[in-house]
């Protein structure tokens, strides 16, 4: 974690993360921006949502669970510590809880809760308020060295043994698509539904995406990853790395791809278009493609 950046800035999922029976399921924590939409159910080690958020199926937390203001989830909230729910969030099902309940005014629980620790009817102050007004009077007053081993105190020593699911701020997450106005960063050996629909896409090995992929910019696909539809870019380049397989088509500027990996639609490139093989050949041109590559290449651009 670092003060430099927004830990909001992308959409991030973590190796490893699948998604089951409409369930979201990672084995780390799970951060949710204020006003995002989340069609799925989310299972992972803690769960925060920023005010706003919505969830269209249950949340469960091994640890802590903090939903800020105006928080709707239809479904239950099942919690394996302490839960903190901010004024006005409503639960269309049961709330349990394992250890204290921190709760707002107004909150709506449909179907009642049950909790074994202390009830305590206040507004708690969201976790990343508190955070970053702790962090900004630090900063206030020069500490900057203070500052930053909190954040990496927050961060577990800098050493988090599972990588969150981030998922910005103004998201829209569902089985039909995955909606942000940042880049997506997809770990590997994940299984997903969806199209991704994001700024730049980044998907690393052994992924499966069932659905498409549509940039502005940069698009790479990972060694052995599977996608289920086309990938396409306005204004960047797409990379396919070896093993990668696509069923759809690709429409790029810049195409690169390797030769052992495996596109079974047509491929699409206004610029340069370049064949990787497992040691570069010294025959390619300084473009970086042979001449009949460029020539493919020309003859498959779309007239945008």
């Amino acid at each position: 974690m670092s003060l430099r950046q927004d830990p909001l800035d992308e959409l991030a999922i973590p190796n490893g993360t699948v998604v089951e029976e409409h369930d979201l399921v990672t084995d780390g924590d799970v951060l949710v921006g204020g006003q995002s939409t989340v069609e799925f159910g989310v299972r992972g080690r803690s769960v925060a949502a920023g005010e706003r958020s919505t969830f269209g199926g249950h949340i469960e937390a091994e640890n802590d669970c903090r939903l800020d203001m105006w928080t709707d989830v239809d479904g239950d909230v099942l919690v394996g510590e302490n839960a903190y729910l901010g004024e006005r969030t409503r639960i269309g099902g049961r709330l349990m809880v394992s250890g204290d309940i921190d709760i707002g005014d107004d909150v709506d629980i449909e179907e009642g809760f049950e909790a074994n620790g202390w009830i305590t009817i206040r507004n708690p102050m969201p976790t990343l308020v508190f955070y970053f007004i702790v962090l900004s009077q630090l900063l206030k007053l020069d500490e900057a060295e203070a500052a930053d081993d909190l954040a990496h105190a927050l961060a577990d020593g800098g050493k988090v043994e599972h990588q969150p699911l981030v998922i910005p701020r103004g998201a829209s997450v569902s089985d039909d698509a995955w909606r942000v106005s940042t880049p997506a960063s997809i770990g590997s050996d994940c299984r997903l539904h969806g199209n991704i629909r994001a700024t730049e896409v980044t998907i690393d090995e052994r992924t499966e995406l069932f659905g498409s992929i549509r940039a502005r910019g940069d698009v790479r696909v990972g060694s052995g990853s599977l996608i289920h539809g086309d990938v396409t870019t306005r204004d960047g380049e797409v990379t396919i790395e070896a093993g990668a397989n696509v069923l759809g088509d690709i429409s790029s500027v810049d195409l690169r791809i390797h030769e052992r990996a495996n596109v079974e639609g047509t491929m699409r490139a206004k610029g340069e278009l370049r064949l990787v093989q497992d040691a570069d050949d010294e025959e390619e041109g300084p473009t970086g493609a042979r001449p009949d590559q460029r020539r493919t290449a020309q003859e498959n651009t779309p007239d945008y």
